[in-house]
């Protein structure tokens, strides 16, 4: 084409193509976007039955809450929350990170008020020291260890919340180990401060107390960010169960195949649901939670809907 002369049919054909591909991109990126924000508030309940406890005891109902990232505004998610009460849990497990603003801790423990009435332990992430920050969406796609360090971040008024946890009467396994009874069974708790962080500190478990044996025990041990070298020291130490948050099922997944990343060195096929980690020669049941909440400032969820777990415990074989 000389300067100044027409474009050539092909050439103004390739445009037209590459216009419309273009169009064609913007709309399944807006459509995309439309139904991660709608999914997010698509809240369910994952039911699963675990054969943990020593035969003759049980069943337990323990209600499994993680990664709530609560934001002031939140009707959708305080009326789910509120809900859940309806259970009628022996135990509430909360694995960190439940807020996601400087202003989240009054309407949080409001939302959560009819659950606090259970027996009830937790663990922090680090979104309930920190505010989330805004960031490229794309670093969460290249794996925790290639991300560039974070600016300084705002503190949060994790004391206050973890103040009313435990006002309410449930334990803080924040590097702690801590023995309870429920239902008939003494639970060994031990947990640890964040992995993500690395925080965590090993407290072992419970020394029984002396005196007359208080029934069947299960270890179970409590953990935000379930990081291989943590998950493999709770299994070599004894655990009989591992409950841990932090991976958000992925939050943007693929149909058919599943999560992209786990935000953590678990393999992505285990980012959500109800698995063995094998460690030792021994097999644990572990159960991650796909999470109740986003990250604010990436307020969508793909072919992963926000959860909250009930498992089931009930006795091994005899």
């Amino acid at each position: 084409m000389r300067a100044g002369g027409r474009v050539g049919p092909a050439v103004a054909r390739a445009a037209r193509r590459a216009a419309l591909l273009a169009g064609l991109g913007l709309s399944a990126g807006a459509a995309a976007a439309a139904y991660g924000w709608w999914e997010k508030d698509q809240f369910t309940v994952r039911e699963e039955t675990v054969p943990v406890l020593p035969p003759g005891a049980g069943p337990l109902r323990v209600l499994h809450l993680s990664d709530i990232h609560f934001v002031p505004g939140q009707a959708a998610k305080v009326r789910w929350l509120a809900g859940l009460a309806a259970l009628e849990p022996d135990l509430v497990v909360n694995t960190g990170d439940n807020l996601s603003h400087p202003d989240a801790v009054l309407p949080l423990v409001t939302a959560l008020k009819p659950l606090l009435r259970f027996p009830g332990v937790f663990v922090p992430g680090s979104n309930d020291y920190y505010a989330p920050v805004a960031k490229n969406p794309a670093a969460y796609l290249l794996g925790p260890s290639n991300r560039k360090p974070l600016p300084r971040r705002i503190e949060l008024d994790w004391r206050s919340l973890f103040t009313a946890f435990g006002a309410a009467g449930w334990l803080d396994l924040t590097n702690r180990a801590q023995s309870m009874s429920v239902g008939g069974v003494r639970l060994d708790l031990s947990g640890v401060d964040d992995p993500h962080l690395r925080r965590e500190r090993y407290a072992g478990w419970p020394v029984p107390a002396p005196g007359p044996s208080e029934g069947p025990a299960l270890k179970v041990a409590v953990i935000h960010a379930p990081y291989q070298r943590v998950l493999d020291h709770f299994a070599d130490s004894g655990a009989e169960l591992i409950l841990a948050g932090h991976t958000h099922g992925g939050q943007i997944c693929l149909p058919g195949y599943g999560a992209l990343v786990s935000n953590c060195d678990l393999p992505t096929w285990r980012a959500k649901g109800l698995t063995l980690w094998e460690e030792g020669g021994r097999s644990v049941p572990l159960n991650v939670s796909g999470g109740i909440g986003t990250s604010r400032f990436a307020p969508v969820r793909i072919a992963c809907r926000p959860e909250a777990v009930l498992l089931t415990l009930t006795a091994r074989p005899a």
